[in-house]
């Protein structure tokens, strides 16, 4: 189990349900910051003094207020942290439930577990830091399966150029004389009706408009 760790919250409820969480795990030694710049600067001076953390637990969301701040959300201070001490496990606890964004979470920032905030999170938060103790990686089930959605189909350059047109209002119609002007193939009416076709039968919708509302939410488009 960890023995030391550092909290990263602007919530200052949430802060506090945390260090409960670490308390029902006998976790004593632990910091919490309501900064983005004050969790880089305690991660900094530990490994300085050779007293490092061992665990990051760090929303990605922080809100402005009257404090100037030089790193603003928690995507850049895990990557600031990362630089500093690339041991450090990071375990992101936040409300977004976007599948590309926590995918990128993991594939990019390389954390080690990801809980949303919900119902029953303390429960779900105990579980994620017992697993990534043991030196594995934690994800919901529920956002495991939003994650695996999104990988079911492959969005082609063509794919996403439609769904922006779309989105913008261009009638289906119209799409192909864009595609000509812009020197984009292949650009006929019927390969970009099957392009869609596709695209709902593979995420399960049956209206273009669906498709649409989807991809903004996945961040496609």
């Amino acid at each position: 189990m960890f023995e030391k760790v550092l909290i990263a919250e602007d919530h200052e409820s949430t802060n506090i349900s945390v260090q409960k969480t670490l308390g029902d795990l006998a976790i004593t030694q632990y910091d919490y910051v309501y900064y983005c710049d004050d969790a880089l600067l305690r991660i900094s001076k530990s490994v300085s003094t050779q007293q490092p953390y061992q665990l990051l637990i760090t929303d990605i969301s922080f809100e402005e207020d009257h404090r100037e701040q030089k790193i603003k959300n928690g995507i850049e201070l895990i990557m600031k942290v990362k630089a500093v001490d690339p041991t450090i496990k990071v375990l992101v606890f936040s409300a977004e439930d976007r599948p590309n964004i926590i995918e990128g979470l993991f594939k990019e920032q390389g954390i080690d577990a990801y809980v949303r905030k919900a119902r029953h999170d303390a429960k779900e938060l105990k579980l994620a830091i017992e697993t990534i103790s043991k030196g594995k990686k934690h994800l919901t089930n529920q956002l495991r399966q939003g994650v695996k959605e999104k990988n079911l189909h492959e969005f082609t350059t063509l794919d996403i150029t439609i769904l922006t047109l779309l989105s913008q209002g261009v009638l289906q119609k119209d799409i192909p004389l864009y595609l000509q002007k812009n020197n984009i193939k292949p650009s006929g009416l019927s390969t970009i009706e099957k392009r869609l076709c596709h695209m709902k039968e593979m995420l399960d919708f049956s209206k273009n408009e669906q498709l649409i509302v989807f991809c903004k939410d996945l961040g496609i488009i």
